[in-house]
């Protein structure tokens, strides 16, 4: 390993242990209090576990639950994405069940709606931490990201509605207090994540600039995106100019916009949210 990969490495990690001490506080402080159930293979695990130690009087640790869910959704992931992407979202799982353990809560609020509220914030901050950062917490967000890669779609919405259907058993189980609660919770985290993880949304540019030649070297310096080339004329000046269109990332999209005015200070740029390409679309893979 060079100098250069071990310094990426100690970056990940850093921010996968932020990641996962920031959503164990969620788990400790504002989920496990009140019967309150995260998205993803963290709310299943509570379930499960609830579920043993109310029917069954059987305490079953949570962080051996949430790993062992994760066992199968990992092997495929490892196959079809990546392997530093894969080593690091197990490191933040596994510390996810680890500080869950060892964590107390740091609040007595027992307000169910403020911990829905800002549990679902800080827990939607935690994972989104480790997705920004080339990494996950496992589980859901596996799938969601092996999907979204094939697919150049982003499924949070559809991550969420399953989840929903999740919480039905519980509140069938336990209460429809808890499960609408829950979802609270769940749709605050689902809307951080969000805004934090932008590898699979997209935006599409429209370009009009006189400098075509300049705009195109600039862009392509910084990405590796097509760009098509269309001829226009100013229907108020009636000059020639040159339409370019291109599809980025949305995380890439002020760098872009960067390298255009570089290139040409007077190009006019629109920008609008792609809801899905279908094509030859690059897509940096994950470590």
């Amino acid at each position: 390993m060079n100098i250069r990969d071990f310094k990426k490495d100690l970056y990940m990690l850093f921010w996968v242990t932020l990641s996962a001490a920031i959503q164990a506080v969620s788990l400790t402080s504002f989920s496990m209090p009140q019967k309150l159930y995260p998205a993803g293979f963290s709310g299943i695990s509570r379930i499960i576990c609830d579920l043993s130690l109310d029917f069954l009087n059987f305490n079953i640790p949570f962080g051996v639950v949430y790993v062992l869910l994760n066992i199968v959704p990992t092997i495929v992931v490892f196959r079809a994405i990546g392997r530093r992407f894969t080593i690091f979202s197990i490191v933040q799982y596994g510390l996810v069940s680890v500080f869950s353990a060892l964590f107390p809560p740091l609040l007595s609020v027992g307000d169910p709606i403020l911990l829905s509220v800002f549990g679902g914030l800080i827990n939607g901050f935690g994972v989104g931490l480790a997705l920004a950062h080339d990494a996950s917490s496992g589980g859901v967000d596996f799938i969601s990201i092996y999907i979204s890669n094939r697919y150049h779609l982003s499924i949070w919405n559809y991550v969420m509605y399953g989840n929903i259907a999740v919480l039905a058993i519980a509140g069938l189980i336990y209460g429809w207090d808890r499960a609408l609660y829950s979802i609270i919770l769940q749709f605050c985290s689902t809307q951080v994540v969000k805004k934090l993880h932008k590898r699979y949304t997209m935006d599409t540019l429209t370009i009009i600039t006189s400098k075509p030649d300049e705009v195109v070297s600039s862009i392509l310096k910084n990405t590796r995106h097509g760009i098509t080339e269309l001829s226009a004329k100013g229907a108020y000046l009636h000059q020639d100019e040159t339409m370019l269109y291109t599809v980025v990332n949305s995380f890439q999209t002020r760098e872009v916009i960067r390298s255009v005015l570089a290139a040409d200070e007077k190009a006019f740029i629109n920008i609008q949210n792609t809801q899905r390409v279908i094509g030859n679309y690059y897509q940096k893979p994950l470590d």
